[in-house]
């Protein structure tokens, strides 16, 4: 999977964990509708409103996305390195008890290790393939993958739970809504990982979960969407693969309860139920 080219600079405070010069960053001072994301990999890391002015000449953040920071033990041993969850780049430092939010947190990051992406500017692709648990830990591995959200599509009733689809009769497919940056992924790309994590081939199905739900389902977002998709399935097609894929007009997405949300990574298990691996 490609990550994204770095200059000199750049890879000096990504890669070897400099630190940019104060007050010299893009970030310090910006305001904005949207997400910061890691410059390498392009992962969600930080929203707009837990940003805050520190005046310390970096941008600071007193809260992070769930599960896309890791904290570790600087090579000083005095204080906390923050990193990527998914590459492992250096973001920068936190620090606790200065009192600046009611958090009472400060990530301290370098400008030079984020890249902000608009709302406008983040593309979105919906896709079914088996238990959503084990798709959208496939899909958060992914560089240029922004954020995920587990749900549920394709049916005809409103604002389902969990325990009405897997009983059946609302029509609905578990799904990932897949947000990215198109600067860092394509979709085609995203679309060829979506057929190496699951099994196309199975009907209403993936593996031992058994029931529509799991059915293999991309809900195109747009007419290029459909298109891709379509010349994809005919490839796979052409190959002699029995794709039971369905290929459906994306509608309304509707997220599956909270504690469905990053369920492996909340958990701290490794993933069980991705299929077709």
């Amino acid at each position: 999977m490609d990550f994204r080219e770095l200059n000199e600079e750049e890879k000096r405070v990504i890669e070897e964990k400099g630190t940019e010069r104060p007050f010299t960053g893009e970030y310090v001072d910006h305001r904005g509708e949207g997400i910061y994301t890691c410059k390498k990999c392009g992962l969600g890391l930080y929203r707009p409103d837990n940003k805050f002015d520190s005046h310390c000449g970096w941008p600071s953040f007193d809260d992070y996305i769930e599960g896309t920071v890791k904290k570790q033990r600087d090579a000083d041993g005095r204080r906390t390195e923050i990193v990527c969850a998914r590459c492992g780049a250096h973001l920068g430092h936190v620090f606790h008890g200065e009192g600046y939010t009611p958090k009472d947190t400060r990530h301290c990051v370098n400008s030079i290790s984020l890249q902000f992406v608009a709302d406008q500017d983040i593309a979105k692709a919906v896709f079914g393939g088996g238990c959503f648990w084990g798709v959208e830990s496939s899909f958060q591995k992914m560089p240029g993958v922004v954020a995920t959200t587990v749900g549920y599509a394709g049916g005809d009733k409103k604002n389902p739970t969990y325990k009405e689809v897997c009983a059946g009769g609302t029509g609905h497919i578990e799904s990932v809504e897949v947000e990215y940056d198109p600067s860092l992924l394509t979709y085609e790309k995203l679309l060829k990982y979506f057929f190496e994590i699951h099994d196309p081939a199975q009907y209403g199905r993936q593996g031992p979960d058994v029931g529509h739900q799991y059915q293999s389902a991309i809900f195109y977002q747009d007419e290029e969407q459909q298109r891709v998709s379509r010349e994809e399935i005919d490839k796979l097609k052409e190959q002699g693969v029995d794709v039971a894929t369905v290929l459906l007009e994306g509608d309304t997405f509707w997220p599956a309860e909270d504690y469905h949300q990053d369920y492996y990574i909340k958990k701290g298990i490794a993933p069980t139920c991705n299929t077709g691996l």
